[in-house]
C-alpha cells in the first residue's frame, strides 16, 4: 500500500502543477481506525491528506452531478462504471473529468468487522495481501480479508477501472469463476409466494429514511418521484404497500444503470438486503437485452432506446 499511495500522491500533486484539475474527489483519514471520509484536494499540497486502503468504501462517483471545473476522482472498479453512467446521461463532459483509476482486492464490510472485533477497540490496522490484522489494547487478530468482504466485493468481476486516464499501480486478475447471481438463482428458484413474503419482511423493516437513494451514485434528481406533490404518485409513510412501492420504483429506476457498488446496502440503518432486489433487475436485465451497466461508454442504457430485436415476451 505504501508505494502505491505515494505514487497516488505524487499523481494528484503533479495534475494540480500542470492546471490539469480545479479539484481532486479521494478520501482521508477518517477520525476512527477502519474508517474514511471523502476529501475534496484543492491544491497540490492538500494531496498529502489523501489515503488508500481497504476502508475506502464510499462511491466517490456520487459527487460528480452538479460538479462544475475540472474534476479529477479516485475511482475502484465500481466507481469507474458508475462515472461510465453519468458520462452516458450527460452529467459531466468526458474533457472535464480526470479519471484516476486503482485496482481494487475488496473493501470491508463495516458490519463483519465488528462482529469479529465484538466489541473491542482497535487502535490500529495492519493490511497485509491476504489478511487484515487488529490491534488493540492487550490484544492482536488476524482475520482472513475474504472473510470480512461483502457479497458485492465477493462476487466482483471489474475489480479493475473499466475506463480511467491515470492508473495508479498495476491491474489484477479479475475474479472471472464467481457465480455472482447465485443468491438470485435461489431466490428465483422459489414460489411466488415465497418471493413475495421474502421481499415484504424485508422492506417491512424500512423506516423511509432514504439512506439508499441518498448515498447511491445514480439517485441524482432533483426532486425525487417520492418527494413529488404535484401529482403526488404514492404515500411517504411507513406503511407496507408504500414502503414496497418506493423500492420497487427505485429499482426500477437504476434498471440497467446500477453497478452493484453497494452503497445502499452499507447505508441502510435497517440492515434490509436492498441488494437482492437490485441483483435480480440486473440478471434480469442482462439476459433480456446482454446488457452490462457501466462497461461501454458508446451504448445506451437498454431501457432508454427502443430496438426492433427487444424482447416482447409480455404482450399477449
Amino acid at each position: 500500500m505504501g508505494q502505491l499511495l505515494k505514487e497516488l500522491k505524487e499523481t494528484v500533486q503533479k495534475l494540480f502543477e500542470e492546471e490539469k484539475v480545479d479539484l481532486v474527489i479521494g478520501y482521508e483519514k477518517g477520525t476512527l481506525p477502519l474508517r474514511t471520509t471523502p476529501c475534496f484536494i484543492k491544491n497540490s499540497k492538500d494531496a498529502e491528506k489523501l489515503v488508500w486502503n481497504s476502508a475506502c468504501e464510499n462511491n466517490l462517483a456520487a459527487y460528480i452531478p452538479g460538479m462544475k471545473g475540472k474534476i479529477g476522482i479516485i475511482a475502484k472498479g465500481c466507481d469507474s462504471r458508475s462515472l461510465v453512467g453519468h458520462l452516458k446521461e450527460k452529467q459531466i463532459e468526458r474533457e472535464n473529468l480526470v479519471i484516476i483509476g486503482i485496482p481494487c482486492h475488496g473493501m470491508l464490510d463495516r458490519k463483519l468487522t465488528d462482529k469479529v472485533l465484538a466489541g473491542r477497540e482497535i487502535k490500529d490496522i495492519e493490511e497485509k495481501p491476504e489478511v487484515i490484522v487488529f490491534k488493540g489494547e492487550n490484544f492482536e487478530e488476524t482475520v482472513a480479508k475474504n472473510e470480512l468482504l461483502p457479497d458485492n466485493c465477493k462476487t466482483c468481476s471489474h475489480r479493475n477501472p473499466v475506463l480511467y486516464d491515470i492508473l495508479i499501480g498495476e491491474a489484477i486478475e479479475e475474479n472471472k469463476d464467481s457465480d455472482e447471481f447465485g443468491k438470485i438463482k435461489e431466490y428465483e428458484a422459489k414460489t411466488s409466494d415465497e418471493r413475495w413474503d421474502y421481499f415484504s419482511k424485508q422492506i417491512g423493516k424500512c423506516i423511509r429514511c432514504y439512506a439508499c437513494r441518498n448515498a447511491c451514485p445514480l439517485c441524482y434528481c432533483k426532486e425525487c418521484c417520492v418527494d413529488s406533490s404535484q401529482p403526488q404518485w404514492f404515500g411517504k409513510s411507513i406503511a407496507l404497500s408504500d414502503a414496497q412501492v418506493f423500492h420497487i420504483m427505485r429499482a426500477f429506476h437504476v434498471a440497467g444503470r446500477c453497478v452493484d457498488c453497494g452503497a445502499c446496502v452499507r447505508a441502510c440503518p435497517m440492515e434490509i438486503d436492498l441488494r437482492f432486489l437490485n441483483k435480480k433487475v440486473e440478471k434480469d436485465v442482462r439476459e433480456l437485452f446482454d446488457f452490462e451497466a457501466g462497461i461501454n461508454l458508446d451504448e445506451p442504457p437498454p431501457l432508454s432506446v427502443f430496438r426492433p430485436d427487444d424482447p416482447e415476451e409480455f404482450i399477449k
